[in-house]
C-alpha cells in the first residue's frame, strides 16, 4: 500500500527506483571495468600500518593489481607495483619477504632503492647507451595513511578519501595507537557489491540477524535509523541505539575493558559509529573496540571478507583477555550476512531476474548505485 512521501529530514526514498542490471553482478566485461575505474581511482584499504613492518615487503591486491607495501629501515612506506619494469617478473614472490635498502628483482638481478624506487643496478646486465636509467625505476602505488590504516590508489594524481561521514567522525578514538588483537577472513560466494548491498540495508535484519535486533532494537523494525520509519517527524525523541543496560557490540552487551575516554556522551549514547569508505571498506567503532572490515574482490561472483578487531594496549594485555571471545558476536552477525549474500546472489544467477526494484529503505543501496554508475560512465 502506497505510503504520504517522507519528511524532508528522512533520509527514505519517495519512489522505488530499478537497481543494477543483472550483469552487473555476473558478466566478467562489467566487473573488470569495475577494476579499472572504481579499485584503480579510488582508494583501496590494504591493512593497517602496523602490518608493515620495517625492513620488509608485503604483497598485497589493488583491484586486480598486485602491490608491494614496503617499510624501508628508516620507518618510510611505500608502494610499488609488483612488476619488474625489466621483463615484468614478479618482486615479492612470498606473501611477506626481508628486505634491505634495495628491492632486487628474483629473476634477472634489477635492483632499485627501496625508499624511492629508482633503479640502482641492472644485475649482470649492460644496458646499451639507449637505455635510460632514471625512466626505468618501479612504478609507485600512490599511499595514504588514515587513523592507522593503510590505504592505496593506482591513480597517478588520485583524489582525496572519501567516505559517508565526515572522516573526522572517529577523531575522539584513539585510532592510530589500537592494536589488532582479532583477524577474520572468509571467501563468499557473491558479486562485492551484493554484500555492499546487504550492509546497507536492513530490511532483512528481522529475519536474519535475531541477536543483533535483541541488542539494536530499531533494527528489529526493518531500519537503520529512526528517521527511516514511514511517517517519522523529528519531533520524535530518538532512543539509546543499544538495549537496555547494554554498551558495546559484545556477547553481553558489557564493554571489553576501559570505555574510551575521550567519547562525548552523544558518542557513547549511540553505541557504535560507523565510517564507510567505497569501494573497499568499513570501519565500526564501538566505546571499547573497533572493527575494521575490508571487502576483497576475488572474481565476479566471489568475494573474500577480511575483518580485525583493534583494541587499546591496556584491554588487550589484561589477564585472560580473549579477542576471539570479544569478535564472536560480530563474527556471528558477518556470518549471517555472509549466508544471506550468497542466497541472494543465487537469486539473481536466475534468468527470471532482470534488476532489483528498490525499497524506500534501501536508499544507501540506491546512493551506492548511482555513485557505481557514475564512476564507470564517467572514466576515459
Amino acid at each position: 500500500m502506497a505510503q504520504p512521501g517522507p519528511h524532508p529530514l528522512s533520509p527514505r526514498l519517495d519512489h522505488c527506483p530499478r537497481g543494477l542490471p543483472r550483469d552487473a553482478y555476473l558478466d566478467p566485461g562489467w566487473y573488470a571495468r569495475e577494476m579499472t575505474t572504481l579499485f584503480a581511482r579510488h582508494w583501496v584499504m590494504a591493512g593497517r600500518a602496523a602490518d608493515f613492518p620495517a625492513g620488509r615487503m608485503r604483497r598485497v591486491m589493488v583491484g586486480e593489481a598486485p602491490v608491494i607495501v614496503v617499510r624501508d629501515a628508516g620507518g618510510k612506506l611505500a608502494a610499488w607495483h609488483n612488476s619488474c619494469p625489466h621483463r615484468g617478473s614478479e618482486l615479492c614472490r612470498s606473501p611477506d619477504e626481508a628486505v634491505s635498502r634495495l628491492i632486487r628483482c628474483p629473476y634477472h638481478a634489477f635492483a632499485f632503492a627501496a625508499s624511492d624506487g629508482r633503479l640502482v643496478s641492472t644485475g649482470h646486465a649492460v644496458p646499451s647507451a639507449d637505455f635510460d636509467t632514471s625512466a626505468h625505476g618501479l612504478k609507485p602505488v600512490s599511499l595514504k595513511l588514515w587513523n592507522g590504516f593503510v590505504f592505496l590508489n593506482q591513480s597517478a594524481n588520485p583524489g582525496p578519501l572519501h567516505a559517508d561521514v565526515d572522516l573526522g567522525t572517529l577523531d575522539n578514538w584513539p585510532m592510530d595507537s589500537l592494536v589488532t588483537g582479532h583477524r577474520w577472513e572468509v571467501e563468499i560466494a557473491c558479486n562485492w557489491k551484493v554484500f555492499w548491498e546487504n550492509y546497507s540495508e536492513c530490511l532483512h535484519c528481522p529475519g536474519i540477524h535475531p541477536e543483533l535486533c535483541a541488542l539494536v532494537p530499531v533494527y528489529g523494525r526493518g531500519i537503520m535509523t529512526a528517521p527511516e520509519a514511514a511517517g517519522w517527524t523529528p519531533e520524535e525523541s530518538a532512543p539509546p541505539a543499544l538495549r537496555h543496560g547494554a554498551e558495546s557490540w559484545t556477547a553481553d552487551g558489557a564493554p571489553c575493558g576501559p570505555v574510551f575516554p575521550g567519547l562525548t556522551g552523544a558518542e557513547r549514547q549511540a553505541g557504535f559509529s560507523f565510517v564507510t569508505l567505497w569501494p573497499s571498506a568499513y570501519v565500526v567503532a564501538h566505546v571499547d573496540h573497533v572493527r575494521s572490515v575490508r571487502i576483497v574482490p576475488s572474481n565476479p561472483e566471489r568475494t573474500t571478507l577480511v575483518a580485525e578487531w583493534h583494541f587499546p594496549a591496556e584491554t588487550a594485555s589484561q589477564p585472560g583477555f580473549d579477542a576471539a571471545t570479544v569478535a564472536t558476536f560480530a563474527k556471528r552477525v558477518m556470518a549471517q550476512d555472509g549466508e544471506a549474500s550468497e542466497m541472494n546472489h543465487r537469486g539473481i544467477r536466475s534468468p527470471a531476474f532482470s534488476a532489483a526494484r528498490l525499497m524506500p529503505e534501501e536508499y544507501e543501496i540506491h546512493r551506492f548505485h548511482q555513485w557505481i554508475q557514475a564512476e564507470m560512465e564517467g572514466a576515459p
